[in-house]
């Protein structure tokens, strides 16, 4: 696939996830979260693109990334196109040189189905319990400068974000705590910025339950999208809209998840 079909691909996956969710189609969205859970390094269009040509994938890597991991593509299989930036350097009218992206190209990689060798270390997940992982993302808070805090009684809510501050309600399972803390901690990343505080309160919701979604999963708790069926509802098959939307979404995600991967020793997923 060159890079002209990989784009053509995408644009057609984003138009037609747009319309099954202006059609009511929640299952779409979430085959769509549940990619981006494995693969929230890479951009959301990217994740449209794996999502599109191997939607069960759960580890991907290059030809020679996997070779480097003692593994080998096995004979016949077909690669998963996706669209790498090409970096190059730029001299500016003072003779300075800048790093930047100055276009994009088609390159392929390889779900670990595909290949066949040496077993890699399982860093798949805690099912149903987030283990350490509580603590981490607590330890993720303290570190962006947000004070946690836990109350008896929040109103009944089970977490609120308060600018700054995150207070949990008391008694939470573990798995509750993580994704109550996972919600609340995407507000104060992604709703706090003067250009999003005119977004509705229904979108804010709905995106921090998004992230939410795709953190927890991550971490192998499991749980449907709560509001999926909201979300549906709020960007009425907007494509603008809902790229917009889908895009502070995954890059919330990827923050969260690559600040637990930063305390946690172990394989990490090989990007391109």
């Amino acid at each position: 696939m060159k890079k002209e079909e990989a784009k053509s691909l995408c644009d057609s996956a984003l138009s037609e996830l747009a319309a099954a969710l202006a059609a009511g189609k929640s299952e779409e969205l979430i085959k769509y979260l549940d990619t981006m859970s494995r693969f929230h390094n890479y951009s959301f269009g990217n994740c449209l693109l794996i999502a599109r040509q191997r939607p069960a994938a759960t580890r991907v890597a290059g030809f020679q990334a996997w070779k480097k991991l003692g593994r080998t593509v096995k004979k016949g299989e077909r690669g998963i196109c996706i669209l790498a930036p090409m970096v190059g350097k730029k001299e500016d009218d003072d003779g300075n040189e800048t790093k930047g992206v100055f276009g994009y190209r088609a390159v392929h990689v390889f779900d670990l189905a595909q290949t066949e060798g040496d077993e890699l270390p399982d860093i798949n997940r805690i099912a149903g319990e987030p283990g350490d992982r509580l603590d981490r993302l607590a330890a993720l808070v303290s570190s962006l400068g947000i004070e946690l805090g836990y109350e008896e009684h929040l109103d009944g809510a089970d977490g609120v974000s308060a600018g700054g501050r995150i207070y949990l309600r008391k008694g939470l399972s573990p798995a509750e705590a993580f994704n109550t803390l996972a919600h609340e901690l995407a507000h104060e990343l992604m709703h706090k910025a003067e250009d999003h505080k005119t977004l509705s309160k229904t979108v804010k919701e709905l995106e921090a339950e998004s992230v939410a979604y795709v953190v927890s999963h991550a971490a192998g708790l499991s749980g449907a999208l709560k509001q999926s069926s909201d979300y549906i509802q709020c960007h009425q098959g907007d494509t603008e809209r809902l790229t917009a939307s889908l895009g502070r979404i995954q890059q919330t995600a990827t923050q969260i998840l690559a600040g637990l991967e930063r305390r946690e020793v172990g394989l990490t997923v090989v990007t391109v």
